[in-house]
């Protein structure tokens, strides 16, 4: 970036007023009036501090005002943000917690509650479609090689994600991973699934091998487990993979 003192003034009064807005400790720019740039001050952190609250409302929940703004105003001052579009801050923010932030009395699932409040927001905004041209609507994900919707995510946490609240605040992480399949209904609707390690496993299956059925898929992983009663396993995969064509996480079969 070119040196402000090098640059004509009125470009220098640019990169001024921009420095006191992010950071109020930099001198706003010397002809312009107190009460104008508390305007600007307050109407431009305000914006950011609405969008990260509706983002991350169980954050927003389970933070006092103190703690809340300081780390709102850490990001607005020291975060780089690589996108002009206003709807994508959520996104930058969870880089800003990931590799910048420095915290000792953050909560130790800050990250991936971030993340997993993201998710929710990333599916409902989200415009991906599927290529109907190799679906088909009417396929048995158990006989035929399932389908999943671009709108359906399999996320894999250290915490509780989908519990954390006021009332369940985890000092560490579980023993047993979280497994989860956030998706957007038909409706638009945004759900989350509580899953266990079999059928996460199974929807890694599905993404990673698009050439086996999905019962051939449940007997792989029958194998890979040592499982003591395969053909339990298999018939209990059946029924979870025709509750996820009902859910709409699986949308069908590939042609």
């Amino acid at each position: 970036m070119a040196n402000p003192a090098t640059l004509p003034n009125f470009m220098r009064k640019q990169f001024e007023f921009a420095a006191h807005i992010r950071n109020p400790e930099n001198p706003a720019p010397a002809d312009v009036d107190e009460r104008r740039m508390a305007v600007y001050r307050e109407l431009f952190y305000n914006n950011i501090d609405d969008q990260l609250a509706n983002a991350f409302p169980v954050i927003r929940s389970i933070m006092n005002d103190d703690e809340w703004h300081a780390m709102v105003r850490d990001f607005y001052h020291r975060h780089d943000c690589h996108t002009p579009l206003f709807m994508e801050i959520p996104q930058e923010f969870i880089s800003y917690i990931e590799l910048e932030r420095d915290n000792a009395n953050d909560y130790p699932f800050l990250l991936e509650l971030a993340h997993y409040e993201w998710v929710e927001l990333a599916l409902a905004v989200s415009d991906e479609k599927p290529d109907m041209n190799t679906i088909d609507l009417n396929g048995d994900p158990f006989t035929g090689i399932p389908a999943i919707s671009p709108v359906a995510w399999t996320l894999g946490y250290h915490y509780p994600v989908h519990k954390i609240s006021k009332d369940l605040l985890p000092e560490n992480p579980d023993d047993q991973m979280t497994h989860l399949i956030v998706y957007r209904d038909h409706k638009d609707d945004i759900h989350f699934m509580d899953i266990n390690p079999v059928t996460a496993r199974l929807m890694a299956l599905i993404a990673e091998d698009q050439r086996k059925t999905g019962e051939q898929l449940l007997q792989a992983i029958a194998t890979e487990m040592q499982f003591p009663n395969p053909p339990a396993l298999i018939e209990g995969g059946k029924t979870i993979l025709q509750d996820m064509k009902n859910r709409g996480i699986i949308i069908g079969t590939l042609r």
